[in-house]
């Protein structure tokens, strides 16, 4: 059975996706129509689509815009041609790509483009960012993405906004990763990368052009259970500065409620950057940030009080793994001495689980100020969230009893 269980992963699906595909949308007045083809890799000399779908045995291929454009309204869909992890350059495979590397690869992508101006590192895992970061040096983006969630980073995808360098390849080399996405791969990294046999490296030419994909929207395909489908455009986060954020303010019988406090510059950086974080994201979820690194990510809940809650345990236990991965080179979850665990418990309560100071940000607004108090009671110092409860005034009166800044950007941004 063992080895039965192990075969699965090894089968490739030979999908039967033709080579093409049209996809119309008409009325009385026209017919707009996107033509896509599918694509494939060389692979062995031979030529090979996605491995497989989201798990073995479903078949799954990939396609590419190569001509048409869809106008719906005064908005018009990204120009065919622009490709991005629809046209990856694989400079090993291995195994060559499935379905989730894919999604995985897009959705960093997705994250990074907001961040063009410092080296960025987003880890994926199932679709969702375990690890962001921005610092100097990719190297440091690297090694704060990784260490904000070590054990989830386990065979993730890696994408970096900045040609890899040797130190940084040296860093992704000592961890297990499925995929490594980059703009380039400097002299000599990809002989310390081809050690990792199965290690998936793109190359994405365009990825110095992902600023242009800031506000661009594309379609959006939901397939349902019988084969129907929902069409949406994508999601574009409309505030991506700090200009865009206002003071939290609202009217609850009467009374006008206004935050005290000011974010401080630091603070703007901090809900700037987990605010479009937040884009990549699946609903319900709550986010910390601090120093322009996530401290905990609490993803895909049914109530806000709860993935708060959430993100919050997230960033104690990532903390005291990380501490003690630094200190002993074992895992928490490994380390079986019960002086060495307090040592790290203690200092781990000490600093409240990193979150001291950290921003909190919500993809939707708060219902009740229990969602704030969360956060307010590890120490954050300011908050990001849509705002346009009816209970905002709870929220406003939360923070000022903390003396917590708290802004609004005016739209919700869920991912599902």
């Amino acid at each position: 059975m063992a080895e039965d269980l192990k075969k699965m992963y090894r089968t490739i699906v030979e999908d039967h996706f033709p080579p093409r595909m049209e996809i119309t949308f008409a009325d009385e007045k026209q017919r707009q129509t996107l033509f896509y083809e599918r694509v494939s890799w060389d692979i062995g000399g031979k030529k090979k689509g996605l491995r497989y779908g989201e798990n073995p045995g479903q078949e799954a291929a990939l396609f590419r815009l190569v001509n048409g454009n869809l106008v719906l309204g005064n908005t018009q869909t990204i120009q065919s041609g622009q490709y991005l992890t629809s046209d990856i350059e694989l400079l090993q495979s291995g195994k060559h790509p499935g379905k989730i590397n894919i999604t995985d690869a897009d959705n960093a992508l997705n994250i990074l483009r907001y961040f063009t101006a410092k080296p960025t590192v987003v880890i994926v895992k199932h679709n969702n960012p375990c690890g962001v970061a921005q610092s100097d040096s990719l190297a440091d983006a690297y090694n704060k993405a990784y260490m904000a969630d070590r054990v989830a980073a386990f065979g993730g995808c890696i994408a970096l906004n900045n040609s890899v360098d040797k130190t940084t390849a040296e860093g992704i080399y000592r961890q297990y990763a499925e995929v490594v996405v980059a703009p380039d791969y400097e002299e000599g990294v990809m002989d310390i990368l081809a050690k990792k046999k199965n290690l998936r490296v793109i190359r994405i030419d365009n990825m110095h052009r992902l600023q242009n994909f800031v506000g661009q929207q594309y379609i959006d395909f939901k397939s349902l259970i019988d084969g129907g489908l929902v069409v949406q455009w994508s999601f574009v986060p409309q505030v991506r500065n700090k200009q865009g954020l206002k003071p939290a303010e609202c009217e609850y019988q009467g009374k006008i409620y206004r935050v005290n406090r000011q974010p401080a510059e630091k603070e703007y950086d901090d809900l700037i950057f987990g605010w479009l974080v937040e884009a990549g994201v699946t609903s319900n979820s709550v986010l910390y940030v601090k120093d322009l690194v996530t401290v905990g990510i609490g993803t895909g809940e049914q109530d806000r009080v709860g993935v708060a809650e959430i993100a919050r345990d997230k960033a104690y236990r990532k903390l005291a793994d990380r501490y003690c991965y630094e200190t002993w080179e074992v895992a928490y979850n490994d380390l079986k001495e019960p002086d060495k665990l307090q040592e790290i418990d203690q200092r781990v309560a000490g600093e409240k689980g990193g979150l001291i100071g950290a921003a909190m940000v919500s993809d939707a607004f708060f219902p009740f100020r229990d969602g704030v108090d969360v956060g307010i009671r590890e120490g954050i110092s300011s908050v990001v969230q849509p705002g346009g409860s009816t209970n905002d005034y709870q929220s406003i009166e939360a923070c000022n009893e903390a003396n917590v800044a708290m802004v609004f950007t005016g739209q919700r941004s869920f991912k599902h």
